[in-house]
């Protein structure tokens, strides 16, 4: 959103205070003075991980994207502040470049920490008459975007690169300035989010009088935030936050944000029941839709709000999501039938130093027990499956220290050379550690994968995709935005991924919805998901204490990924974890998949879970459950009419 302040000395956090964050932001800069409260915790990020802090509960008071409230607030936990960041006309700091007619883009870059900018940008363009699901919005560091503004990719810039690159380009659209042009309203990009009841009267209304004190001073402040810059820098850093920034927020603003929350949910942006942004100054009560209007609504494809989904989570009847998320199927599907693929899982190694509690699969580098498959045993595996009508493998395993980029581009290359088969490979974990270990980058390291024969990519290791359960169950393993990266990186290298959810390690419902609403907005990003699977924890050889991970509650996970996930077209029944026959049940709950003929699984196997079914014995479950049986690949397509 604007110029990004020099990165702070990471600071241990007292955690008795209220712990407020800050967008470390130039535009953000007046409200560095709630540091100066004895009675705050006080830290600085990017705009994205604001929200991010302050739904996932380490925060409790954040200045949050506009488009972070409407995706993911609760209202009725959560409430606002009558200050924000805001722009009427060019806000000079968030453009859109491009070298053809904005009408004419199909692809989009944006920059890493955007997220109301991309929403407005959405928005924009649906009012142009562009349907930009059928773009592709590709997220990276704003230090690369503008080497790939060429024909009809465009670019969009916040931040220091958008004023910097302002006159430069053929075509420029400052989309403040275009918001306004458009609703005749200033557009609102952030606004400050805190948990009801966090503060008493008292410490509210000294947080906006220290507030209020630093928008006075926002010239002085910027002035000293720009100390570093040449004169002319500094000049241009005290007039973009005196002259382009709006930070008390009037009931214009409030209606600015209203029209921006109801042309986002038109263009299938925003839940239909996301939470409007109250002016707090005037008296409003929270309104809940009724159950059965949420049960519809989902039913009709129409986008769930993390409140929505929450409710369906403990209120709505096992019978009503079953209801919901088979009506959902139908209409995304068309035809009662269901697909299954014949491939093989390998395990190439067990040897991993990541250590997860929820693994018994893994040895421990040196350790008895560990072992990596030479390629002759690897080929054995495959053979073997190809006899049986087999068309790809799943290759993944642990992370073993001493295998690098090399020792897998000799893999892929060899088994492509040698068999006909699609090679499923490798975990966002198992991307990360080769970088790691090759000291390369990910876009290198799937891009030589790619040029070796790796044809798609598995969503595994995504467990649950908020860091403070995954540092509980697996502190080693990839953040949640690193796993989020390497399979953003993935799509937009052309390959394809599935996606996943490992539920019962003690998170909450919570927990589980913003999972589902992360993979959601990446699928909006890219569109490289093919599909979604979810499975419960197994745990019969483990001491990770568990959830409830019952045949209901899975049944319950499934119908309500299948209702939130409404830009995903396939879900996975999880026979492997649950066994043949809630497998088959949960063909009635929103699944259109069987998944894999399993000729070997270890990895549940080893935490004391067993099920192994034949392609006769999965089209039999599948007939018996009232559907067509169909053979599949990876990308849905019927390999019997190949």
């Amino acid at each position: 959103m604007s110029l990004r302040i020099p990165a702070k000395k990471i600071v241990r956090r007292d955690h008795s205070k209220v712990r407020l964050t800050n967008a470390s932001f130039l535009n953000s800069v007046p409200y560095q003075l709630a540091k100066d409260l004895t009675w705050i915790d006080y830290q600085e990020v990017l705009p994205s991980e604001c929200g991010r802090k302050l739904f996932e509960d380490e925060s409790d008071i954040s200045l949050i994207p506009i488009a972070e409230w409407f995706s993911l607030a609760q209202d009725e936990m959560f409430e606002i502040l009558p200050l924000g960041i805001a722009a009427e006309n060019p806000v000079t700091s968030v453009l859109f470049l491009s070298e053809n007619p904005i009408e004419d883009i199909d692809q989009v870059m944006v920059d890493s920490a955007s997220r109301s900018s991309i929403a407005l940008l959405r928005i924009l363009l649906k009012q142009r008459g562009r349907d930009w699901k059928k773009m592709v919005f590709h997220r990276m560091p704003s230090g690369e975007l503008l080497k790939h503004l060429r024909g009809n990719t465009g670019v969009l810039l916040i931040g220091d690169p958008a004023r910097e690159a302002r006159g430069k380009y053929k075509y420029e659209l400052d989309l403040a300035q275009a918001w306004k042009e458009e609703t005749g309203l200033p557009m609102v990009f952030a606004v400050w989010a805190m948990r009801r009841g966090i503060l008493t009267q008292e410490q509210k209304q000294e947080l906006l009088s220290q507030f209020e004190k630093g928008i006075e001073k926002r010239g002085v402040l910027a002035r000293i935030w720009a100390e570093s810059l040449p004169e002319s820098e500094r000049k241009s850093a005290e007039e973009y936050v005196g002259k382009h920034i709006q930070y008390a927020l009037s009931e214009e603003h409030f209606r600015g944000a209203e029209a921006y929350r109801s042309l986002g949910i038109d263009s299938g942006i925003f839940p239909a029941h996301a939470p409007r942004i109250s002016d707090p100054r005037q008296s409003a009560s929270v309104q809940l839709v009724s159950l059965d209007g949420i049960l519809a609504k989902a039913a009709n494809g129409e986008r769930l709000s993390v409140t929505d989904a929450l409710r369906l989570a403990e209120e709505a009847s096992l019978s009503d999501l079953a209801f919901a998320a088979e009506e959902r199927r139908e209409a995304l599907i068309k035809e009662p039938r269901v697909s299954y693929i014949i491939d093989r899982n390998i395990n190439y190694t067990n040897v991993c130093n990541v250590f997860c509690r929820f693994c018994a699969f893994y040895r421990a580098p040196g350790r008895s027990g560990g072992y990596v498959l030479s390629k002759e045993q690897i080929g054995q595996k495959i053979e073997e499956m190809m006899k049986e009508g087999g068309i790809q493998i799943l290759l993944q395993g642990g992370l073993h220290p001493e295998l690098g980029i090399e020792y897998y581009e000799d893999l892929f290359a060899w088994i492509k050379a040698n068999y006909p088969i699609n090679l499923h490979a490798l975990s966002a974990d198992e991307i990360i550690h080769i970088t790691r270990v090759s000291n390369i980058s990910i876009e290198e390291t799937l891009s030589r994968l790619i040029a070796a024969g790796l044809g798609s990519f598995p969503g595994g290791g995504a467990e649950i995709l908020v860091d403070r359960v995954r540092n509980r169950i697996a502190r080693l393993k990839s953040s949640t935005e690193q796993w989020l990266e390497v399979h953003r990186t993935a799509h937009r290298l052309g390959l394809r991924s599935t996606c996943t959810m490992m539920f019962g390690v003690q998170e909450s419902w919570e927990d589980r919805i913003l999972h589902l609403q992360k993979l959601r907005a990446l699928q909006d990003d890219t569109g490289g998901f093919t599909a979604f699977i979810t499975w419960p924890f197994q745990d019969d050889n483990l001491k990770l204490e568990r959830g409830d991970t019952s045949a209901s509650e899975y049944l319950r996970v499934q119908a309500i990924s299948r209702l939130m996930l409404d830009n995903i077209t396939h879900v996975q029944s999880s026979w492997v974890t649950m066994g043949p026959s809630i497998g088959q049940i949960a063909l009635g709950f929103g699944a259109d998949d069987f998944g894999s003929v399993m000729f070997e699984e270890n990895v549940v196997s080893s935490a004391g879970t067993t099920y192994c079914l034949d392609m006769q014995l999965i089209e039999r479950h599948i007939k018996e459950a009232g559907f067509e049986p169909w053979q599949r690949n990876i990308h849905y397509q019927d390999v019997t009419k190949a």
